[in-house]
């Protein structure tokens, strides 16, 4: 039987509706199954097109289109379900999803993931509904994502330093 959160019911509705609530960790773990998701398809893709150039086979403007139309799909459905995410993630603060379009905008979008990543939930029901129940698993890769996320700065300024360095070595 699941617990109470201060006299209401927890929701345990479908992640992939904007209607409801993410807390914290289960946003932080929807996003990184969705980067999993588009990430491996935008790599097998490329593996596709790179065992067809290795069988020289020629590639037509079609068919170039036809993959520049598919790896569009997937980054619009990235994007989609990423806000779908965001705007569950601001219903759990009691906020409007209308504040997800901070993302589009490139100096805000850094201070709101961050935003959304960090700031507490209510844990009362509010206008978009009870508090939603987070699963196990989602504990877990919420954890991952976060521990990602200074992993991947530290790997992205050393190869920012290494990159010229290695430059300056070919030549």
């Amino acid at each position: 039987m699941r617990s109470s959160v201060q006299g209401t019911q927890l929701a345990n509705d479908s992640p992939l509706s904007a209607q409801g609530r993410f807390g914290r960790l289960s946003y932080a773990a929807w996003t990184l199954i969705s980067s999993i998701f588009f990430i491996v398809a935008c790599i097998a893709i490329g593996f596709g097109i790179h065992q067809m150039s290795q069988r020289e086979i020629a590639l037509s403007l079609q068919f170039s289109l036809f993959i520049f139309f598919v790896i569009g799909s997937l980054y619009a459905g990235f994007l989609y379900f990423n806000f779908i995410f965001m705007i569950r993630r601001l219903h759990d603060r009691n906020q409007s999803g209308w504040l997800s379009l901070f993302y589009i905008v490139p100096p805000l979008n850094l201070f709101f993931i961050v935003y959304l990543l960090s700031a507490k939930g209510n844990e009362r029901l509010n206008d978009f509904g009870p508090a939603r129940y987070t699963c196990t698993w989602e504990r877990v890769f919420g954890w991952i994502y976060i521990a990602l996320i200074p992993v991947s700065i530290i790997i992205g300024i050393l190869i920012a330093v290494m990159i010229p360095t290695y430059q300056d070595y070919l030549q």
